[in-house]
């Protein structure tokens, strides 16, 4: 029975020269912000915006990501250690990248870029959680390659056994649940957004990110280990903790935006 599983031993190093090397992660990651910079660029291109504030947009993103990524893995999983280790914290090459971390850094980015653009948030921010669903599918992948986040036991003949990391036994590869999930918000956001030709009203499509995404992580994280000890001690866990925050903001936001549906749509973006 056990040769009805997937063994997973994949090596998450595609080539090393001496010290340097790369990796699947870090390849994905760069594949996600590389599309990501594309199809935002046919959306400013074909809304009349200056490409110019592509490339500062670019800068706010990867900062935000980067930076939330990290302080959100600091402080929601491993505050304790990396109070004690405070040089680890710059050390993200070790791994320790958490994905509501990431979320509240691009909000502070984007309302940063905003700011210093004058452009409306909103307007901002819903180009944007397009391609963030597209950067989940290839960060999630880039997990799989990892042989990490993974979920509990399973008798589903797609269970993985993670050799790399000594398992013996099938888990749910709970990174292409996500991967998928991801996918599939991708694809419905870019669907509205062309077709109501980026003529949406401010904050929806933010809204059905937000509801959609977090949703899809809180159900997921039933089925998934835990990743630090102290979860184990909790009704829910922490990626669920954190993610009904977010659900609650974005069924808000669309019932606000909803009630508000009749009012005139500027496009455009700026004050």
């Amino acid at each position: 029975m056990i040769l009805e599983y997937i063994h997973w031993n994949v090596n998450p190093e595609i080539f090393r020269l001496g010290n340097f090397a790369v990796r699947w992660y870090g390849l994905f990651f760069a594949l996600a912000f590389l599309l990501g910079y594309i199809i935002v660029g046919k959306m400013f291109k074909k809304e009349g915006v200056p490409e110019a504030l592509l490339d500062k947009l670019t800068l706010y993103m990867a900062l935000g990501t980067i930076i939330g990524a990290r302080l959100g893995h600091v402080c929601f999983y491993e505050p304790t250690y990396f109070f004690q280790h405070p040089g680890e914290i710059l050390k993200i090459w070790h791994g320790g990248l958490a994905s509501h971390g990431a979320a509240i850094g691009i909000l502070l980015a984007l309302w940063l870029f905003a700011r210093n653009t004058k452009r409306h948030f909103l307007w901002v921010i819903d180009r944007i959680v397009v391609v963030v669903a597209l950067a989940g599918f290839f960060i999630r992948m880039g997990n799989l390659m990892n042989s990490e986040i993974y979920g509990i036991n399973t008798h589903l003949p797609w269970g993985f056994i993670f050799v790399r990391n000594g398992e013996t036994v099938p888990k749910h590869p709970t990174q292409i649940y996500e991967a998928l999930s991801y996918l599939i918000i991708f694809v419905v956001l870019y669907w509205i957004y062309l077709k109501k030709q980026g003529k949406v009203p401010e904050g929806y499509l933010f809204s059905l990110f937000l509801i959609m995404t977090f949703t899809a992580r809180f159900l997921i994280e039933f089925i998934k280990e835990v990743q630090e000890p102290f979860e184990s001690n909790l009704p829910l866990d922490m990626g669920q903790l954190l993610s009904i925050p977010f659900i609650l903001t974005g069924i808000i936001l669309l019932i606000v935006i909803l009630r508000k549906r009749k009012t005139p749509i500027v496009s455009g973006g700026k004050d």
